[in-house]
């Protein structure tokens, strides 16, 4: 920079001479200078006012003002002895130089106050003499001359802040004398405390301070800038020079950053004092000006590398000739620093460069204080005119660099630190005690603070308006590669072909004009390094190179979308980064790969070109860091937490674990050997990233860094299902493994191999196992590893094992009993949701695999699970116990959290599995008939008639059982159904949703009733004519021996008629006789009459059979038969009774006349029996900032210019539905779960749509018609994609559905609607809160009357009953440019995402409780994560994970878990929530207390005899 300008030093040199030869007392002997000096300083220093009150001075002529000066100036060059002598000529010199003050001291004589720059020019050099060394003196006397020589410094250094005097030529003068006390103080190689090293600090702070000033005063000359360059050179192995220089480049940063890139940019702090190092009023052109040639003064640290270089100077040759063993000069025992040095140096460019990033200042603390130096070494100071030029138009480049000023916040702020840079510069004196000041060498413990602790993946923002990337390598590249490689294979190399060269030249070229020149030429030790002594071997400057090759991977992953970087840079960095990454025999991670691996964790998710050809290093660095437990750092001065390293390396794990399936064969160039030999293919790297996957997760401690590798594990065998689904076909399985054929028959294969199945059984048995044994006690942990589960379980492996699955679930359960048999004071809240998770990861895996449940074992474990939850404990607690009765067992669940999961599995087990989905399609689990359609299948009902459902409700009779359903007995049979048998169709309100049933009752089975049902009439059989004969024969009364047997006594007992006669004479015989005459003539009569009616014998009509009866009391029989009527006393260790629920009968009635019956029986059915959720998708074109921006994005017109892979992504969240014909969740509170019209109404509204859409729509999913859908057994999840549709519907009154005015005002004090008419425009959607707060969406008020419910939790009587957090709202964003990630409007678009429920929670969602899953497209057409949301302890869900690299085939399927995961983790995470269930069962009670009957016994069986309407 200054090549054409000639150096000062010969003036400096002559400077020093001559003030030891300026004074005239020279001339004689030193005893009569002596006491010359003592007799006239004496006198003089009692005018000066120090012991008495000071004086006019008595010199009023320039001669004898001189002449004293004569005097001082040898008195100053005196031996220490005479030390109150010296101390009387500092105190005259420094009382005498107030001339140059606004308002000297009166005792400064009168000529030096009318030419005070003459006079102070010729003080300050006099001052020379007291710094020079002297030779052999004590310690304390060498501190008295410190002490002296801070007095002078600090006078020196007050003068030229604050007067306004000083011409150019005495800061000249001043300058330059600085430079000559440092040389003559700091030049000699360093010597424990002697006087240079205890002045060291200070002299440099001044030197440097006094500079800046004289920036701004007078502007030093470039011959002046050139000495300054060559003299720091000659101090470069003091560590104070670069701890000084750091101090003020960082100063001077700070300031430049300001003013070149606004108020908006990261502020750098430092420490206070340093932020006054520059000086007021110094212009913007002047910081930079000073910044640039501040930055270049002490040359190419890398120099600091080499001991020969630095030890080049006349002092060490000195030192080296006139030591007793003779030595080369590079053994000084100073030199020891020089790694030292050389690491403080690279540290203070990598916080120069952090700066410039915007990075957070933690970084930087420490760097120059408390002895964590940081130091720059100097340049060869023949730097051709070519780099020179080059670089200040670098510098230009960087400071004029993009965006000047522009840009939004950037990022966080910085957290207030304590400065980079608080050197001991402006300490009074060196003590030790000053934290700010170092004595002595710093401690390499020392340096520990100062790397950064935190990864740059993980969550460290850069600022928004940083410059390029190529502008900050334009300044620094040439010293950061060239570090970077120091030790390396090309180092060596170059040093090598160095050594030849110089080897070559003639002698004459290697010693320059000046003492000690800093060329790269000494030839007798430069290819010698077995005499270096082994602290300054080149692997001791590790740690230098490793802050090197850091900062360059920072710089690198500051890279934009879009931005260019030189090849050139991209071809050093990776050629550096190979060097770096080789591993040592000893597979020890050093300091180099640790710093590669902390700051790179974004290297390969930047569209960097041609960065996979650092694959293979990288995979095999991790190898080395993450399966190994415990790690073993090989470190010198830098303090890596271990935590963070392993956090880093997992970042890079995971954005390089789908890249072998994505370029599969693709070889894979090596960066140095021109032949194919070490070629690698993409697909041959696959198993051993499986294998650091699967050993990381083996040996993991920290939760985030676990959760993060379960993240990748089921990416990973996600993205290998799903290849061998789409790409292979799935047709042969033996071209699926790529290293193993015939995966199925060799059980060890199976761990090598990486294919999908061999994938799935080493993930769920990784997991299980370590589940049950290190996670179980971390809630984060244990959560991710059973979402890995289940997204494991919902996976379609062709081969999946039985035996596997079954393991599997085995474990969970096992999991699930240890959790609840902990001891009670570990029963917390974190507990219960872990195995509320664990019922729900049972419940999928049973869904995806009811194959299972047809294994005994299988279900025994998991009912008896189902039993702990429910009860609290198990029947048999052992194989061998006697099983425990439901009535003998006390109800004790764990929670009432998991008891209500538990009872969510045992229905899912006994209605879903191997069902799901039924005839309905997932979008329902629920019947989709109602009263009012079947109703309209009823034989009697006329179809006009069947309007409303009051009517249909009227026609059914209604009853409870157990205070949890609701049975609804239809006794007409419908009328497809001719069968004249007892029918009766029920309707079924449970917890679990709505079911529809008919039931008969037959006599016999269907198969067994004939093909026939009624037979027709057969008809008599004819009569037969032909008559039989029939002997006739006499009647007799008694047999024919009667006359022959003897009568006896007995015989006459009863007497004859005649007799009789006799006895009571003839006229009651007579009257008995008339009597029968009478009778028989009726008798005649009668039979003639009826001889001649229609109905005689004769007239007789065929039988006819009675017509069927179709009056069944079906209800009646029904209840009966399945046992609802038996009224037996309730036994009081029921378990019903148990829970406090009120002993009650089996049957309660439901009187079903009040009106608003049928609008209580809707709310119940449109409380869904499956959680809800909705995810919102956006499309951000780049640079997009504002919501109506980005929300036209989903315009007609704009749909062709999107990304065509965001299309096809939205077809893999869900399936496009109709949202007129929608039973499910539609994203929209007011039309979910209805049910819709019938075949023809939907015939008519499928055409009118079919005339409205148009072919290029395919991406309306805003809901006005269609949305994308996806549903399983126990959650629906919506995905909405926003219009300007959706504002709309948020301010449209009319969407609200059957909402009048009265409804909104019914409570005038309701918090609810009142907040809405005031804050919100969805005002139509105001509806009455129920009295238990938002236990469903009601649409109308409720009657006066509303009876206490039955409590369910303690505590809960007061708050609501439901969601006291709103439902999480997820956003999915695509982004074209992934930094507009930042600014993307929360707050705005949140007005497009309303589904109607807001109403119902306690507060409208805010913009900080929103998670946002950002995608954005790489080149590659990899998709890359990033996670934003709540910092809550449970906001983060597995399997996507901010940094994460997709590939597209899995990003539908990952997305949609996410947000699943997402939204389950906040409702375990809800104190108050309460599962669909249990909110049924709520609202039935509720029903029950508001319709109910009390009817007696008698009434309730005469109520069954009435007919329905």
């Amino acid at each position: 920079m200054y090549s054409e300008w000639a150096s000062l030093s010969a003036q400096i040199s002559a400077n020093s001479c001559g003030a030891q030869c300026f004074s005239v007392l020279n001339k004689f002997p030193a005893s009569a200078g002596r006491e010359v000096v003592v007799s006239v300083v004496k006198q003089l220093g009692t005018n000066l006012g120090i012991t008495q009150n000071a004086e006019p001075s008595h010199l009023v002529k320039d001669e004898e003002v001189k002449w004293c000066m004569d005097v001082i100036c040898f008195g100053l060059s005196l031996p220490l002895q005479e030390h109150e002598t010296i101390k009387d000529c500092v105190n005259v010199y420094c009382e005498w130089l107030t001339a140059l003050h606004p308002q000297p001291r009166i005792s400064v004589p009168k000529p030096i106050c009318e030419d005070a720059n003459l006079y102070a020019r010729q003080i300050i050099n006099h001052f020379h003499n007291l710094f020079v060394p002297r030779q052999g003196e004590s310690a304390d006397t060498i501190k008295r001359q410190a002490v002296l020589c801070h007095r002078v410094l600090r006078t020196l250094q007050q003068t030229a802040q604050i007067s306004q005097l000083m011409d150019r030529q005495t800061w000249d003068t001043l300058l330059l004398f600085l430079l000559a006390i440092n040389e003559i103080l700091l030049a000699p190689p360093t010597v424990k405390d002697d006087v240079g090293d205890q002045l060291c600090e200070r002299v440099l702070s001044v030197l440097f301070e006094v500079w800046l000033l004289a920036c701004v005063r007078s502007f030093p000359s470039p011959s002046m800038w050139k000495t300054l360059q060559e003299s720091c050179a000659m101090w470069r192995h003091r560590v104070a020079l670069v701890d000084q220089w750091n101090r003020v480049n960082l100063a001077l940063t700070a300031r430049l950053l300001e003013f070149s890139y606004g108020p908006a940019f990261p502020q750098l702090k430092n420490a206070d004092e340093d932020g006054q190092l520059i000086p007021v009023g110094m212009s913007n052109d002047c910081v930079a000006q000073t910044w640039y040639r501040f930055l270049r003064m002490i040359g190419n640290p890398t120099a600091l590398c080499s001991p020969h270089i630095i030890s080049k100077s006349s002092h060490f040759v000195q030192w080296a000739l006139t030591h007793e063993k003779g030595a080369e000069t590079h053994q000084h025992p100073c030199l020891q620093q020089l790694p030292q040095i050389f690491l403080n140096a690279m540290k203070g460019i990598s916080s120069q460069v952090d700066a410039f990033l915007g990075l957070s200042k933690t970084s930087l603390i420490g760097l120059t204080g408390g002895g964590a130096r940081n130091a720059i070494s100097s340049s060869s100071g023949t730097t051709s005119s070519g780099t020179t030029s080059s670089a200040s138009s670098a510098s230009t480049a960087a400071l004029g660099g993009p965006g000047g000023g522009a840009g939004a916040a950037a990022g966080p702020g910085i957290p207030g630190s304590t400065g980079a840079g608080s050197g001991g510069g402006s300490a009074p004196a060196p003590a030790p005690t000053t934290p700010t000041s170092t004595s002595g060498p710093p401690s390499a413990s020392s340096s520990i603070n100062s790397l950064p602790l935190t990864s740059m993946g993980a969550g460290v923002e850069l600022a928004v308006a940083r410059p390029k990337c190529n502008s900050i390598l334009h300044v620094f590249h040439e010293w950061l590669f060239e570090a970077a490689h120091i030790g390396g294979d090309t180092w060596r190399q170059n040093r090598k072909k160095q050594a030849c060269e110089a080897s070559k030249r003639p002698s004459s070229m290697i010693m320059e004009h000046r003492k000690g020149s800093i060329s790269l030429s000494q030839p007798n030790s430069l290819n010698d390094p077995q005499s270096l002594p082994p602290t300054l071997t080149i692997d001791k400057y590790e740690s230098g190179r490793a802050e090197a090759i850091g900062t360059l991977c920072k710089i690198f992953c500051a890279k934009k979308t879009g931005e260019e970087i030189l090849p050139v840079y991209l071809a050093r960095f990776y050629m550096a980064l190979q060097q770096c990454l080789k591993i040592t025999e000893s597979r020890e991670c050093d300091e180099t790969l640790a710093s590669i691996l902390l700051h790179s964790s974004d290297l390969f998710r930047l569209d960097l070109d041609g960065i996979n050809v650092l694959l293979p290093g990288f995979i095999a660095a991790l190898e080395i860091v993450l399966p190994d437990k415990d790690l073993k750092l090989k470190t010198q001065s830098m303090v890596f937490n271990r935590t963070e390293l392993r956090r880093s390396a997992i970042h890079i794990l995971l954005s390089i674990m789908v890249l072998p399936l994505h370029y599969q064969t693709l070889p894979i160039r090596d960066l140095t050997s021109e032949t194919s030999e070490k070629m690698f293919t993409f697909i041959q790297l696959k198993s051993r990233l499986m294998n650091i996957l699967m050993n990381a997760l083996q040996v993991e401690t920290d939760a985030q860094n676990t959760h993060m590798l379960l993240g990748g594990l089921l990416l990973c065998v996600q993205d290998a299902v799903t290849f061998e689904e789409t790409e292979l076909g799935g047709g042969n399985a033996n071209s699926i493994s790529h290293n193993s054929s015939g995966v199925q028959h060799h059980e060890a294969n199976l761990l090598s191999s990486d294919n999908a199945h061999a994938l799935f059984v080493r993930a769920t048995y990784l997991v299980c196992h370590r589940l049950i044994s290190s996670w179980k006690t971390d809630l984060n942990v244990s959560l991710a590893a059973l979402e890995l589960l289940s997204g494991l379980a919902r996976l379609h492996i062709r081969e999946t094992d039985a035996l596997e699955c079954k393991r599997a679930v085995k474990w969970i359960c096992d999991y699930i009993c240890y959790q609840c048999s902990r001891p009670p004071p570990a029963h917390s809240k974190d507990l219960h949701s872990t195995i509320v998770a664990a019922f729900q990861c049972t419940a999928a895996w049973l869904m995806q695999h009811p194959y299972l449940l047809q294994d005994k074992d299988c279900l025994q474990t998991v009912l008896e699970v189902v039993e702990l939850g429910i009860s609290g404990t198990k029947s048999q607690s052992k194989g061998t116990d006697i099983p425990k009765f439901k009535d003998e067992k006390e109800l004790k669940p764990a929670s009432m959290r998991v008891r209500d999961a538990a009872e969510n599995l045992l229905t899912i087990i006994l209605e879903q599995v191997g069902y799901f989905p039924s005839e309905c399609g997932p979008e329902s689990i629920s019947s989709l008939l109602d009263e009012l359609a079947l109703m309209k299948h009823c034989n009697s009902m006329v179809p006009a008639a069947a309007a409303s459902s009051e009517q249909a409700i009227a026609k059914f009779k209604y009853f409870v059982t157990e205070n949890s359903t609701i049975l609804a007995l239809l006794e007409e049979p419908l009328g497809n159904d001719q069968d004249p048998q007892p029918t009766v169709t029920l309707l079924i309100r449970g917890p679990f949703g709505r079911h529809a049933w008919t039931m008969q009752l037959r006599h016999l089975p269907r198969s067994k009733s004939g093909i026939k049902y009624h037979a027709v009439n057969p008809g008599r059989p004819i009569p037969m004519n032909d008559v039989t004969q029939r002997p006739d024969c006499e009647q007799k009364n008694f047999p024919e021996g009667v006359d022959k047997v003897q009568p006896c006594v007995a015989d006459y007992s009863i007497p004859t008629i005649e007799q009789m006669r006799e006895q009571y004479g003839s006229a009651s015989i007579r009257e008995l006789e008339a009597m029968l005459e009478n009778q028989s003539i009726h008798e005649k009569l009668a039979w003639a009459e009826a001889d001649t009616s229609a109905d005689s014998l004769s007239h007789a009509q065929e039988c006819v059979p009675p017509a069927v009866c179709h009056e069944f009391h079906a209800a009646r029989l029904f209840l009966s038969h399945f046992g609802f009527l038996g009224f037996e006393t309730r036994n009081p260790h029921n378990p019903a009774e148990a829970l406090g629920n009120p002993p009650q009968r089996p049957l309660i009635v439901l009187d079903t006349k009040s009106t608003a019956f049928a609008a209580d029986l809707d709310r119940l059915d449109k409380l869904s029996a499956r959680t809800h959720d909705t995810v919102y998708v956006f499309y951000v074109k780049s640079g997009q900032t504002s919501a109506q921006q980005i929300v036209g994005n989903m315009a007609e017109e704009q749909a062709a210019s999107h990304d065509t892979h965001f299309a096809s992504m939205l077809q893999t969240l869900g399936w496009p539905v109709q949202v007129a014909e929608h039973s499910g969740w539609t994203g929209f509170a007011h039309n979910s779960w209805s049910l819709k019209g019938t075949p023809e109404e939907q015939q008519q509204q499928q055409q009118q749509q079919q005339l409205k859409s148009t072919a290029n729509e395919p991406l309306n999913y805003n809901g006005s018609q269609r949305v994308l859908y996806w549903a399983d057994v126990c959650s629906e999840i919506a995905f909405v994609v926003p219009t300007t549709w959706n504002l709309r519907y948020n301010s449209d009154t009319g969407d609200g559905g059957s909402i009048s005015s009265t409804d909104q005002m019914v409570n005038p004090s309701n918090v609810w609607a009142r907040g809405e008419a005031a804050g919100d425009g969805a005002a139509g959607l105001a509806k009455s809160k129920s009295r238990n707060l938002s236990l469903e969406l009601d649409t109308s008020r409720r009657d006066a009357k509303e009876p206490v419910p039955p409590t369910r939790r303690k505590g809960n009587v007061t708050k609501p009953t439901l969601l006291a957090q709103a439902p999480a709202k997820i956003f999915l964003v695509w982004l074209e440019s992934y930094e507009d990630y930042l600014n993307f409007p929360l707050e705005d678009v949140l007005a497009y995402t309303r589904t109607g429920e807001e109403l119902h929670t306690l507060q409208l969602p805010r913009a900080a409780d929103c998670h946002v899953i950002f995608v954005h497209s790489l080149l590659s057409g990899l998709l890359r994560v990033k996670l934003q949301g709540p910092p809550g302890r449970m906001s983060f869900a597995t399997p996507l994970v901010d940094g994460m690299v997709l590939s597209r085939r899995v990003v539908g399927n990952l997305v949609r878990q996410t947000a699943l995961n997402i939204s389950r983790r906040r409702r375990l995470d809800n104190d108050n929530y309460q599962p669909p269930h249990v909110r049924r069962r709520l609202k039935v009670q509720d029903i029950v207390q508001k319709y109910k009957m009390d009817l007696s016994e008698a009434e309730l069986l005469a109520h069954l005899f009435q007919r329905a309407i």
